[in-house]
């Protein structure tokens, strides 16, 4: 019966590290290259993981917000993908470097040339340099839907609220980092559009390559925990068994 005991609670032991080092549900989102400061200009990367396993994701469609709209949106090239950028009229129109702007991005849309897009087992980053921030908020809200070769649409647009659980399907958010305390922003410099656009030569990563950033540390530790709880579970089914022969050949 001790041995019994010992096997069971080492299969369990297994099992439950397994369930805890699981990976959580993966869904579209926005990190920026560094930081996004209010009032300045930024890399920012759409970060779409395929979820399915028979079929690639052929499309990814993002809004823009229209509360603080953005004068300057400009996607980095990426090869086997189709840009287009919609620009919509503003109720009121921006002021940017002494000029009024009467309109300003609303969706950017990626469409991959073929049904290879990014394919099961992989993850693409959309660059994207955004400017200027706006200097009254602390984050923005792109809603973004995901469309694969099965013809599936997946919406990533329900907002997060402080204080609730994450939502099925959230929608990316952007944090805006404060300004630094002599007025210039962090992250890509007060030179606008064209110093942030510099900072995209290193923007796409378009490979399966791990996340240098969100990832990384969380799935290395979750696979270990999940590696020590299969050896627990098998040890113990395993003396157990030994020890079942052993009383049976006394």
């Amino acid at each position: 019966m001790k041995a019994s005991r010992i096997a069971a609670v080492g299969a369990v032991a297994g099992i439950a590290v397994l369930t805890l080092s699981a990976p959580a549900f993966a869904h579209v989102s926005v990190q920026p290259e560094g930081e996004a400061a209010k009032g300045g200009y930024a890399v920012v990367n759409f970060k779409v993981p395929n979820e399915r396993d028979n079929a690639s994701t052929t499309k990814l469609e993002v809004t823009f917000p229209t509360d603080h709209p953005l004068a300057s949106v400009m996607p980095q090239p990426i090869d086997g993908w189709d840009i287009k950028v919609t620009k919509s009229k503003l109720d009121k129109p921006l002021e940017m470097h002494g000029k009024k702007i009467d309109e300003a991005v609303t969706k950017v849309t990626w469409t991959a040339d073929d049904d290879a897009g990014i394919g099961p087992g992989f993850f693409q980053k959309f660059p994207v340099s955004v400017g200027t921030l706006p200097e009254k908020a602390d984050e923005l809200v792109f809603k973004a839907l995901q469309t694969y070769s099965n013809k599936e649409v997946v919406r990533w647009i329900e907002v997060p609220q402080e204080g609730q659980e994450e939502p099925d399907f959230p929608a990316p958010v952007l944090t805006l980092a404060e300004a630094s305390a002599d007025g210039h922003s962090h992250g890509a410099s007060d030179g606008g559009a064209e110093d942030a656009k510099s900072d995209e030569n290193a923007a796409a990563e378009t490979t399966a390559a791990a996340d240098s950033g969100d990832a990384g540390g969380t799935d290395t530790t979750a696979r270990v925990l999940g590696i020590v709880g299969i050896v627990v579970g098998a040890a113990g089914v395993a003396y157990g068994v030994l020890a079942g022969r052993r009383r049976a050949d006394a």
